[in-house]
């Protein structure tokens, strides 16, 4: 089960192991040859966990971004001058 955690500008998953699904890939004969040497110092099942979630967490970003540029589209842009007059505002009023 994966839950989705925001943390300030990023977003992290969490991982649960109390139930999990299972799901089969299908490699070259020599890539299984070659997991198969190294099996004594390669958790396999969590690397490719690791993978999937690291691909999944690229996508929701890739996705957030696209989200956030969307509804940047429809907000007007400030008149020019308004940021220094806001920092300008800022530091006068302390």
């Amino acid at each position: 089960m994966l839950q989705l955690v925001y943390h300030k500008a990023y977003i992290r998953y969490t991982c649960w192991y109390t139930k999990l699904s299972v799901v089969s890939v299908k490699v070259p004969r020599w890539v299984k040859e070659k997991m198969k040497q190294y099996e004594n110092m390669v958790n396999w099942p969590e690397e490719i966990r690791k993978s999937i979630l690291a691909r999944l967490e690229e996508l929701e970003r890739k996705q957030a971004v696209e989200e956030a540029v969307k509804l940047l589209e429809n907000v007007r842009p400030a008149p020019l001058g308004t940021a220094a007059r806001l920092v300008r505002e800022d530091r006068e009023s302390h």
